[in-house]
């Protein structure tokens, strides 16, 4: 089948490139060249233009946010030039707002839509091990749900609305960050007695705690390991606000995902944007009075 894909950055790349090797044609493009290259070395087709990567069966596009999909004109101006029949596969995290744009400008011209946002770390991308979530019409599911499904350990079809999956991740990266804030609190309070979190992390994630976010972050937290960002707090903060907009819209409160919300506000205030989203803990052991 030809692929076309649009957006090759930390997750993008890897997710390409495991649709490559499952044996797809790829048509990859990119606002950077550098990416598309190196799909490229491995097989796939260098796009020239964004519109290029609309000649295929399906486009699969993973872009960072609402203004990065408007930026490439994926919610109007380059659908009128995509192909009848063609399905387009958006892995973003967007607003519910936005997924509802998106929705309403695909339907308009006769475009299929799938929203799939992802869960897991770009390692866990390039590795075929996210978590893929996805809705959309049936006819729609049935066609891609082969390709989604070699991209991760686990899929799950949530709805036959796409909003239904951003907003299973939105709700999903809440409790990520949520599960950061209460390590990164935990982690403080140990320190400021003198325990070692790393000693803590491994006994518990080893025994109450063994999913992987509590293992993964654990880690990071224990070990201040802030500066490479697997997903930066930038990214982070951006989600705990679509998932404040979320709760306001549905009326659902949810007095946790403020005070987590506040407290990446704080962290982006500090200069962090570009850190690791667990700079969460960082915050919480500068507040207990610890250096990092």
């Amino acid at each position: 089948m030809r692929i076309g894909f649009i957006g090759l950055g930390g997750m993008g790349g890897g997710i390409a490139a495991n649709i490559l090797h499952a044996g797809h044609e790829v048509v990859a493009w990119n606002r950077s060249p550098g990416p598309v290259a190196a799909l490229v070395a491995q097989g796939a087709v260098a796009a020239g233009t964004a519109q290029e990567a609309l000649t295929a069966d399906i486009l699969f596009s993973m872009l960072a946010n609402d203004g990065a999909l408007q930026a490439v004109g994926l919610d109007g101006p380059l659908l009128d030039k995509a192909p009848r029949g063609l399905i387009h596969v958006n892995m973003a995290t967007v607003s519910i707002a936005f997924a509802r744009t998106l929705h309403k400008a695909h339907q308009e011209r006769g475009i299929g839509y799938v929203a799939s946002p992802v869960f897991g770390r770009p390692d866990a991308a390039a590795a075929g091990k996210l978590t893929v979530v996805a809705a959309g019409a049936p006819a729609d599911i049935a066609r891609v749900e082969p390709i989604l499904q070699v991209l991760g350990s686990k899929y799950a079809c949530v709805g036959h609305d796409p909003i239904q999956a951003n907003l299973f991740k939105i709700t999903g990266n809440f409790m990520i960050a949520a599960a950061i804030e209460s390590m990164g609190e935990a982690a403080a309070l140990l320190r400021k007695g003198g325990v070692d979190p790393a000693v803590f992390f491994d006994v518990l994630t080893n025994a109450n705690f063994s999913a992987p976010v509590y293992k993964i972050y654990g880690k990071i937290i224990a070990d201040q390991a802030y500066d490479k960002a697997g997903f930066k707090l930038s990214l982070g903060y951006k989600d705990a606000g679509l998932t404040l907009a979320a709760a306001k819209e549905l009326e659902a409160p949810m007095p946790l995902a403020s005070v987590v919300h506040d407290h990446f506000i704080e962290a982006m205030a500090a200069g962090w944007s570009e850190k690791d989203w667990a700079s969460l803990a960082r915050l919480a052991a500068e507040r207990a009075g610890l250096k990092g």
